[in-house]
């Protein structure tokens, strides 16, 4: 198992689910709710606690600087709806990222499909949706790397799982250095332990050291 401890945070969160058609769902939804559709349920969250957030605005920072510098595609944080097959479950990862020749799938209520990398910040409501159900669906889907950080009590880790070439999600451990690579956007890591810090490390200085780290990145990213 790719799994690397983290903080322990306390989490006091539940989902509710109640059955309701994807059409249903459309209508009740809204830019407000924490709300996904799945085999006929909506299941709605709670607001995700003040850690959730923090490691999902990292992450999402993190990511979308180094795309942009790079201009290869886009990243984004929920609500967005991602139907991940046309008949199949709408899905909001906490981050996402999608590669820039893709962006043509994105409508003006939703992406047609599924993200390249999918990233899910674990809650107490969130447990069994995150590590069962959007595991087989995003494998399913297409995803080709999904992240995912749990910060809960005596729970806390941090899992990377690529996709292999029979459409599998196979877990992929950090280095010796506690880092993981990305495959899928190459020359990004993540030091696990820039999630273990209190408060989170600045997005800026941690680009910074993964722009240095790399010469095969382009020149100048420095300087920017």
């Amino acid at each position: 198992m790719a799994m690397t401890t983290l903080p322990a945070v306390a989490q006091r969160q539940t989902a509710t689910r109640r059955p309701a058609s994807y059409e249903e769902y459309l209508l009740w939804a809204s830019e407000t709710r924490f709300a996904e559709w799945a085999d006929g349920e909506i299941i709605e969250y709670m607001p995700p606690l003040p850690r959730h957030q923090e490691i999902t605005w990292f992450l999402f920072r993190l990511l979308s600087g180094f795309v942009e510098a790079l201009d290869v595609g886009w990243v984004g944080a929920a609500p967005l709806e991602f139907k991940l097959w046309p008949d199949g479950p709408s899905r909001e990862p906490d981050v996402f990222y999608v590669a820039g020749a893709r962006r043509h799938l994105l409508t003006q209520r939703r992406f047609e499909g599924a993200p390249d990398i999918a990233i899910e910040v674990i809650s107490t409501g969130s447990v069994r949706e995150d590590r069962v159900r959007k595991f087989t669906e995003y494998e399913r889907a297409g995803v080709l790397e999904y992240w995912l950080i749990d910060p809960r009590p005596h729970q806390a880790t941090a899992e990377f799982y690529h996709r292999d070439d029979e459409g599998i999600f196979q877990p992929v451990e950090p280095d010796g250095a506690g880092r993981y690579a990305s495959t899928v956007l190459r020359g990004l890591w993540l030091d696990v332990a820039w999630l273990r810090q209190e408060p989170l490390p600045s997005y800026r200085v941690a680009l910074l050291n993964i722009f240095r780290d790399n010469e095969a990145l382009p020149p100048g990213l420095l300087a920017l």
